[in-house]
């Protein structure tokens, strides 16, 4: 079993319903490998693109690292204070906007295929 797989088995019922489901969608997409970092799945093509975070209460976020460059015209995506990672926080399977999350990740994908990951621009 995959080290992401072990991490998502452990969770509980409606979290790894959720987790299953995005680890699912994003292993499907081309090049995407998974890996446990910061002890959590992030998921990978050229760069980082996006990690999975259980929250409290049950709940997951899908948290976008280069959400500051995307266009958010569906307007999913939570800053929650942060100015570059973004999210979409659930609490079930029946919650996710399938087609609105898709285009999410295609853009984001799009994104690390054309334009390299500098890290974050750090203020001196």
């Amino acid at each position: 079993m995959h080290e992401v797989e072990a991490f998502i088995y452990e969770l509980e019922d409606n979290q790894r319903e959720l987790m299953l489901y995005f680890h699912e969608l994003l292993c499907s997409q081309p090049h995407v490998t998974a890996k446990i970092r910061y002890r959590v799945p992030f998921y990978y093509r050229k760069s980082w693109i996006c990690y999975l975070s259980p929250k409290k209460g049950d709940r997951i976020e899908v948290c976008f690292i280069r959400a500051n460059e995307l266009s958010n015209e569906q307007g999913v995506l939570d800053f929650k204070d942060r100015t570059q990672v973004a999210g979409i926080e659930l609490g079930s399977v029946s919650e996710i906007p399938e087609e609105a999350v898709y285009e999410v990740i295609q853009e984001a994908l799009l994104l690390d295929d054309v334009t390299p990951y500098r890290g974050p621009k750090w203020k001196k």
